[in-house]
């Protein structure tokens, strides 16, 4: 490529001065034109207006083959770039200086109505001209503030479009990630209701906004999810919707039509809502929360609403930690709304919540017992097992599924072994329900290698709590392999549980660290030798 410029320099030193804007114009139809232009860029023989004139041509200059070859040249010559790049940083910087205000210029462009945006090429020789290589073309602060200044005025305008433009070199969100927090600062008035891109922008500055374009953004987004929740935006959307049933032949009823409404502005607010999430802030932490509780509005709504709260809430404020408490725990709360405050609550600490949770354990809807102890066995380190434990021990009556879920959890407990706590809480000294719960560790936990620690276990008489008052499709049973097939076994003491419950799983599994190619071949040895005999 050196010698290619080389040559062209040669050639272009026999017309030398006659040179003019009209020839460089003309060089971008022809084949050779780029690499006579990065000539003219390149050698200080030319005027610096000719030069500056050339790399704004090879800056404009149409795609061939879908490669800007302007920029960054083809298989047998270099482009802009390149060219600029294999000059010194003092010999570059007044051409690039020269550049800038017709860039400016091409990056300022907003189309209007059919025209055709031709601001992409500016914007891209921009963009490069910042970065290119390890450190970028541009060494003049002043120049580099006022490229960085065009761009993060680029990105404010025509921002749904120009995000998903696939002609571009640079994509929208690579500009913003390097302008950073300045870049996304724009963004924020173009959060309006009928902007489509709320959620894109909102993960933007969630992870590049400082917090002043945080709170500005949640603010804007809280006036947008009101709208969407009020009777003027059924109004405003009706018209449409009238217009798209017209032209689908779709002949609607009142009912209908109101039905059809509803679920439009229930979709768009949980868009919102989940647009909300990545933000978070105080406006919109408020707004959710209060959202939520409210029972006027629908299910779906509010459990979108707490959605929302995730990762939000403020572990240092108790009404916050009172009102997930207060949504977990009460008997009005649908199933699918307690199962996502049940959530928010893991994300509080468990100073917060630990007392209000030990209080349900003897709630008179078990499941939710389950849910709560569940979920505060998640929080559980080490230290506060017997705390735990002690409050597990007290409850009377239980399904057989909740001590082989909390026996699964015993294996996430931070400051200790799995093992350790199974043969601590499995002691004849422990109530039933901590027994089970410690043996129930085995259920999925557990090898082959863990049989003979559970043997002792098989006679053991203590009895299993009783099912729940109530209690749909609650059954301390367990299926075993019978002599005619899959057969179900009662189990009515802790013996009974880990011969019927918790062994034959143990029995089909590999021994611990064994490999399975190696625990098939000795299977089939072993069928081998039956064979045999």
């Amino acid at each position: 490529m050196a010698m290619t410029a080389a040559l062209s320099l040669t050639a272009l030193s026999t017309v030398g001065c006659r040179i003019t804007d009209d020839d460089v114009a003309a060089w971008a139809r022809k084949k050779a034109g780029p690499r006579k232009l990065v000539a003219v860029v390149q050698h200080d023989k030319y005027e610096m207006p000719l030069r500056v004139s050339a790399g704004m041509t090879l800056v404009s200059m149409s795609p061939r083959g879908g490669r800007s070859v302007g920029l960054l040249g083809g298989e047998d010559y270099i482009g802009l770039l390149e060219g600029l790049e294999e000059m010194s940083a003092e010999e570059r910087a007044p051409i690039i200086k020269g550049m800038v205000p017709g860039l400016e210029k091409g990056i300022a462009f907003v189309p209007q109505g059919e025209e055709v945006d031709t601001s992409f090429a500016y914007k891209d020789a921009a963009f490069a001209l910042l970065t290119h290589g390890e450190t970028g073309l541009v060494t003049d602060q002043g120049v580099k503030d006022r490229l960085s200044a065009a761009l993060i005025e680029w990105c404010k305008h025509n921002f749904d479009v120009r995000m998903d433009d696939t002609s571009q070199l640079y994509g929208m969100e690579q500009v913003l990630r390097y302008l950073r927090a300045p870049g996304v600062a724009g963004l924020t008035e173009l959060i309006k209701p009928e902007f489509k891109k709320i959620r894109e922008v909102s993960k933007l500055i969630s992870e590049l906004g400082d917090t002043e374009t945080k709170k500005e953004a949640s603010k804007r987004m809280v006036t947008v999810a009101k709208h969407v929740d009020s009777p003027a935006w059924i109004k405003q959307k009706a018209p449409s919707v009238e217009a798209a049933n017209a032209s689908s032949g779709l002949k609607v009823k009142p009912k209908q039509f109101e039905k059809q409404l509803e679920a439009y502005q229930e979709e768009e607010l949980l868009r919102v809502f989940g647009a909300m999430k990545s933000v978070g802030q105080k406006p919109i932490v408020d707004y959710l929360l209060a959202y939520a509780q409210n029972k006027e509005n629908h299910e779906k709504r509010r459990a979108a609403a707490l959605a929302g709260l995730e990762n939000n809430l403020d572990r240092k404020n108790e009404e916050h930690a009172k009102a997930m408490l207060d949504l977990v725990a009460s008997d009005d709360t649908p199933d699918t709304m307690r199962d996502v405050a049940s959530r928010r609550v893991g994300e509080l600490s468990r100073e917060q919540v630990a007392e209000r949770l030990y209080s349900l354990f003897d709630h008179k809807r078990w499941q939710l017992r389950w849910t709560v102890a569940s979920l505060l066995l998640k929080m559980t380190e080490s230290k506060q097992m017997d705390e735990f434990m002690a409050k597990l021990g007290a409850v009377k009556q239980m399904a057989i599924t909740e001590p082989l879920s909390y026996g699964k959890l015993l294996g996430e407990v931070k400051g200790a072994k799995p093992e350790e706590l199974s043969a601590k809480y499995s002691a004849k000294t422990y109530p039933a329900p901590v027994r089970l719960a410690a043996l129930g560790y085995y259920y999925e936990g557990g090898t082959k290698d863990d049989i003979p620690k559970l043997e002792p276990f098989k006679n053991d008489t203590q009895k299993v709590p009783s099912c729940p008052e109530d209690a749909q499709q609650c059954a301390w049973t367990c299926t075993i392999a019978g002599a005619k097939g899959p057969e179900a076994k009662e189990v009515t003491t802790v013996g009974e549980f880990v011969s019927y419950c918790v062994l034959p799983g143990l029995e089909k599994r590999l021994p611990e660290n064994a490999e399975p190619k190696e625990a098939e071949a000795k299977d089939g040895n072993a069928q081998k030798d039956e064979q045999g005999k």
